[in-house]
């Protein structure tokens, strides 16, 4: 089976997104499948090109009316698809519905390709309320056309319990892990320690993430007199990835200012490899998200939380997830905008002993080989083969 992995966009190194992309390209690999991936990029000559692999298939020159052009243009995918008798095309939604892009998906129909697109995060609308002018306006734009672009489709995929996005049906899976790119916990002698206490959360930061709550948290734990009987070691949020002026300005800096807790919040940046592993092994504890419920998100399968459970660390987050709700090495946080408690967590880890390896063999099912066959399989059951319309 020939599969086209569509993406509208490019990679980066530092980018979870891509990294992600190219797992889910070696999952469907890994089960036997030919395996295409078409991108967009700028070539060493600053054109604007469509790749597939490292093959350019369609080169739109420079300037305006070229960025305008790979917008629009998706001629050469088509032709791409039916020289190649590609049999699936695997796309990932960019918000980015339009009358092309239907135009596109109603002729890989026409001929017989099957097709199905994934929704990162549904329902979306809402992370776009703080966006600037132009994402708004093209958020405008996708409401316009996604049900149209959607009945082209044969499933929409998704990380959510969704039966239906956009009036098409849905094929429901987890996010998925690889074991190759995620490196087992090796706690350092900094994570041992009593007196101190190291929480990390990894993301490109969003209101969603919720990590105000925490530092809110480090701030009530400081602010009280501490009990008798509990342990009370010095508490530090380690944030890795990129953090926008604006969420720094109105969401963290005032916490911070506040509490006075300058020197409990450490600001990494984007960090990656041996650096990243570096500062996850200083710390026993993540964090995952904790403002699912600001975009309106009440139940979803994220990213992070698997990542955490790959590496063998324990981790809190507030949304329903069916993967990990009721796992020993989870600690669930309300759905609401009060400050983390950090003795809880504090206690909670003065009572655990699952082990790294552990609690990386409870996330083997969701390695990606298994979560994309899903998808191939949804899509080419003999019920969904009778459906398709030539």
């Amino acid at each position: 089976m020939k599969i086209l992995f569509l993406v509208y966009h490019g990679f980066s190194e530092h980018s979870g997104i891509s990294k992600k992309i190219r797992c889910q390209v070696k999952g469907l690999k890994e089960n036997g499948y030919d395996v295409r991936l078409c991108y967009y990029a700028f070539s060493p000559e600053g054109h604007r090109c469509r790749y597939v692999n490292e093959e350019v298939i369609k080169d739109y020159g420079t300037g305006n009316r070229a960025a305008f052009r790979q917008r629009l243009d998706y001629r050469c995918v088509y032709d791409y698809c039916v020289r190649e008798d590609i049999d699936l095309v695997y796309a990932r939604c960019f918000m980015n519905a339009n009358p092309w892009l239907i135009r596109f998906f109603k002729k890989l129909r026409k001929v017989g390709i099957r097709a199905v697109t994934e929704i990162p995060t549904y329902p979306y609308d809402e992370e776009f309320k703080n966006a600037e002018w132009e994402m708004r306006m093209g958020l405008k734009v996708d409401q316009l056309f996604r049900h149209c672009l959607y009945q082209q489709m044969d499933a929409v995929v998704t990380f959510s319990d969704a039966q239906e996005i956009f009036g098409q049906r849905t094929i429901n899976i987890s996010n998925g892990v690889d074991f190759d790119s995620i490196p087992l916990h090796q706690p350092s002698a900094i994570s041992r320690q009593p007196s101190e206490l190291h929480l990390i959360g990894v993301a490109e930061v969003h209101t969603w993430h919720g990590f105000d709550r925490v530092m809110a948290g480090i701030g009530e734990y400081y602010s009280h007199q501490p009990s008798a009987i509990s342990r009370h070691p010095d508490v530090y949020f380690h944030v890795v990835g990129g953090v926008h002026p604006y969420h720094m300005k109105n969401y963290f800096s005032p916490i911070i200012e506040k509490y006075h807790i300058q020197d409990k919040i450490i600001f990494h940046g984007t960090m990656f490899g041996k650096k990243l592993d570096e500062v996850f092994n200083q710390c026993p504890f993540a964090i995952g998200s904790l403002g699912r419920h600001r975009s309106g998100i009440t139940v979803i399968k994220t990213l992070k939380n698997r990542e955490y459970a790959t590496r063998g660390i324990p981790f809190i987050y507030s949304e329903q997830d069916s993967d990990f709700d009721h796992q020993p090495y989870v600690l669930k946080a309300p759905a609401d905008e009060s400050p983390i408690d950090i003795q809880q967590i504090i206690d909670f880890l003065d009572h655990f002993e699952m082990k790294p390896e552990d609690i990386r063999k409870t996330v083997e099912p969701l390695q990606w080989k298994y979560q994309m066959k899903k998808v191939v399989d949804a899509v080419f059951t003999p019920q969904s083969l009778s459906s398709i319309e030539v």
